[in-house]
């Protein structure tokens, strides 16, 4: 019988004679006391140690080097290639390139330059392989829609001839309304 009473089972009579218990009225006021917020430290932190937090969710899609690449796209193959190329997509460190039909063939052969160039531009190898796909749009620039709302109109004085003023003011208007830099 000695055994069992030290044997450290819970279940033995030993143990629950040893622990006393506890009041009702105790654990009654325990339960109806609102929890304690947590503390909050209050010291001032630096950007770099708050800015992973704000970053990751935008660099789970594409990282910052990615990102940069298909923003700098002209600058890191050339004017040349870029005029008829543009990247889609960069996946397993397989980089698809869209190109119009003729660039294909010149850019398949040239392909392992063109991960070299990149790899470089990058500074970490990124790309290992190019996939081509054909697309005639590759290389152009999307314009986007002119915006409604505020543009810029052109009008004139009165003038004796009416629809010399006209073809004047729709005139100015196309001209301060037109993409070309003005110098």
């Amino acid at each position: 019988m000695a055994k069992e009473l030290h044997s450290g089972k819970a279940g033995t009579p030993a143990r629950q004679a040893s622990t006393p218990r506890k009041p009702a009225a105790r654990t009654r006021a325990k339960e109806e006391a609102p929890p304690q917020p947590p503390r909050r430290v209050m010291k001032a932190r630096t950007l770099g140690a708050l800015l992973p937090n704000v970053t990751a969710p935008a660099f789970r899609r594409r990282s910052p080097t990615g990102a940069m690449l298909f923003a700098r796209w002209a600058d890191v193959v050339g004017p040349a290639h870029a005029a008829v190329t543009s990247p889609r997509k960069l996946s397993a460190a397989t980089l698809t390139v869209a190109c119009t039909g003729p660039a294909a063939m010149e850019l398949q052969h040239q392909g392992d330059m063109l991960v070299a160039r990149i790899n470089t531009w990058c500074g970490e190898p990124l790309v290992a392989r190019l996939r081509f796909v054909q697309d005639p749009t590759a290389g152009t620039r999307r314009r986007l829609p002119p915006r409604r709302g505020a543009t810029p109109t052109c009008t004139l004085p009165d003038m004796g001839d009416e629809s010399l003023r006209m073809a004047l003011e729709r005139l100015g208007t196309e001209i301060l309304q037109s993409p070309i830099k003005k110098t």
